[in-house]
């Protein structure tokens, strides 16, 4: 994890290595779901506590973002580690870690426990809350982000720990402001199935809040997503997701890449903070752990299918990467299938 907060606004019309990003989110298994409907009167002043605890028994199945969609009025937000930034109607936040923060409008406001306000409300799934005084009304819509990504996977370890997106008048923003639109409406119904479209909904602006923050990056920044972003690195990432199985050498990865074997290593490291042949290794067990975990696939199937030859080399691996074996891990996943 990196940087403070992070603001971006509208970007060029164009897709930073899409198919990368897209391979990635399918490898983690993204679900998503909208759990509150808030409204808030000034003044108020309201804490969210951490929503997961990384230290849990179960912590490396799961990874958990939080998401609030700002429909009207603006406040402050604070989230540990970052500086207050105002927010206002339009502007999407993403809390990737799922931290604890706070929102607030008014002097000298006491903080209340967001989880002591909420109530029931008439869509299956959501809840709501109505707080404050007699001022300007803030009101927000709240979701999550799981997957299933663990500790060494590369997708969300880079991301500072708020992204506020301030949508513009660009086409992706026309996109994202119809798909907040949607959601902010569905939390009105109570129509059979709004909780699943809500899901779904969720799960599309997740993906699109990262394409742009990829998109704005600086040319010197560091991690998965800038590597997406780097041409000799996006080409590399891209045949290795292609072919996860495949016996890679750097050198293999260099000339399918279009480079030299010193040029592609020096990248790796100076970008990811690893070698080609880690990164390869690291991705292949982000995918045995999924199919463990989601599939009834033998351990010597799951195995053979991210490039091992036989079973025993494939559990060293993955124990020497996640610090369990296959087998105490799919023993102790919780059930998806």
């Amino acid at each position: 994890m990196t940087g403070t907060t992070r603001s971006f606004a509208a970007t060029p019309d164009r897709v930073a290595g899409s198919d990368i990003l897209a391979d990635a989110l399918r490898a983690i298994r993204l679900h998503g779901s909208v759990f509150l409907n808030a409204c808030f009167k000034t003044p108020f002043g309201v804490v969210t506590p951490r929503r997961f605890d990384p230290g849990s028994p179960l912590a490396h199945f799961r990874h958990v973002s939080i998401f609030h969609l700002i429909a009207s009025g603006s406040c402050v937000v604070k989230v540990d580690g970052v500086e207050p930034t105002r927010i206002s109607a339009g502007d999407i936040l993403l809390v990737p870690f799922a931290d604890e923060h706070r929102f607030w409008n008014g002097d000298d406001v006491e903080m209340v426990k967001a989880d002591t306000l909420i109530r029931a409300s008439n869509v299956p799934g959501l809840s709501q809350i109505n707080y404050g005084g007699d001022g300007e009304a803030l009101r927000m819509v709240c979701g999550f982000i799981e997957s299933s990504e663990f500790l060494i996977a590369p997708v969300f370890r880079t991301l500072p720990p708020l992204l506020i997106d301030r949508t513009g008048d660009d086409k992706v923003s026309a996109l994202l402001a119809s798909t907040v639109q949607q959601i902010i409406t569905l939390t009105e119904e109570a129509a059979p199935g709004t909780e699943i479209v809500l899901g779904r909904l969720m799960e599309i602006l997740f993906i699109e809040v990262l394409r742009r923050y990829t998109l704005q990056l600086p040319p010197n920044a560091k991690g998965w997503f800038a590597a997406v972003n780097d041409p000799l690195l996006s080409r590399a990432l891209q045949v290795v997701h292609g072919e996860p199985a495949r016996r890679w050498t750097v050198d293999d990865i260099a000339r399918e890449a279009g480079s030299s074997r010193t040029v592609v290593a020096e990248r790796f490291n100076a970008v990811l903070g690893q070698s080609p042949i880690e990164y390869v290794t690291h991705w292949r067990m982000q995918i045995a752990a999924e199919r463990l975990r989601s599939s009834r696939e033998s351990l010597a199937e799951i195995a053979a299918g991210v490039g091992y030859e036989s079973e025993a080399a494939f559990n060293r691996a993955f124990k020497r990467v996640t610090g369990e074996t296959p087998g105490r891990w799919r023993d102790s996943a919780p059930a998806l299938i």
